[in-house]
């Protein structure tokens, strides 16, 4: 318990003086009422895993959004703006920081990033955009790296080879390992091998923390690679 108060978010929590109707979206979803109603601890590194319209992606982008991340993606210094697709969960939530922790860290919104690279590029040439969707995604991760802290990344296999996974769990288990915190939203089997994660599943019934091999997409993704035919046959 002692190592987690560094942490520079501890636990998430419905704030005490904005309470969210529970009636409108995104309360009206499981895994967001049952944090709303009693909180969720977080550790070094957490991963949420679930299916789309699950609230995954809507409870990451509210925690880096809260921590004070840009909404579009970005290191803590990214202040640009497009068009505004992030729900409001962030002015309802409160976060438990560890005393002393770094308020410094990096959002990466798969579905904003190629916003983000433009808005660098007003800054100063970067190059992202002359390279592979894949490649610039790497890029900005690693030539970051060095910013510990807290790192939020929202599917980032939506631009990633295979390998191009692996190369990202290597850069993240590396901050990790420098005392950085971490927390993925993923529907990659790959992304969800993170080695020492905490793995949270979001669905229907909320949030439930689960093992690898228990894991839904685990068990889908080996169903599908054992037997293709299995799942083929059903779309015609």
């Amino acid at each position: 318990m002692e190592a987690m108060s560094t942490l520079p978010v501890r636990r998430l929590e419905e704030h005490s003086r904005i309470p969210m109707d529970r009636r409108r979206w995104p309360a009206t979803l499981a895994p967001i009422r049952q944090i709303l109603d009693k909180g969720l601890d977080l550790g070094p590194i957490t991963v949420f895993v679930g299916d789309n319209g699950a609230g995954k992606s809507t409870v990451v982008e509210a925690l880096a959004a809260a921590f004070g991340l840009n909404a579009e993606g970005g290191t803590h210094a990214a202040m640009h703006q497009t068009r505004r697709t992030e729900s409001d969960l962030a002015d309802h939530l409160q976060l438990v920081r560890g005393p002393g922790a770094s308020k410094r860290g990096v959002f990466l919104r798969a579905e904003t990033m190629h916003g983000h690279f433009s808005y660098l590029e007003t800054l100063g040439p970067s190059g992202l955009h002359e390279q592979s969707h894949g490649e610039a995604f790497l890029d900005f991760v690693t030539t970051r790296s060095g910013i510990s802290g807290l790192w939020v990344l929202d599917e980032p296999e939506s631009a990633l080879s295979l390998s191009g996974c692996l190369a990202l769990l290597g850069v993240l288990r590396q901050l990790a390992s420098n005392g950085t915190q971490v927390v993925l939203s993923t529907h990659s089997p790959i992304l969800a091998a993170l080695p020492e994660a905490e793995l949270i599943e979001v669905g229907d019934w909320g949030l439930r923390r689960s093992s690898y091999d228990d894991l839904d997409l685990v068990q889908n993704w080996r169903l599908f690679l054992e037997a293709p035919e299995r799942y083929l046959r059903h779309l015609d």
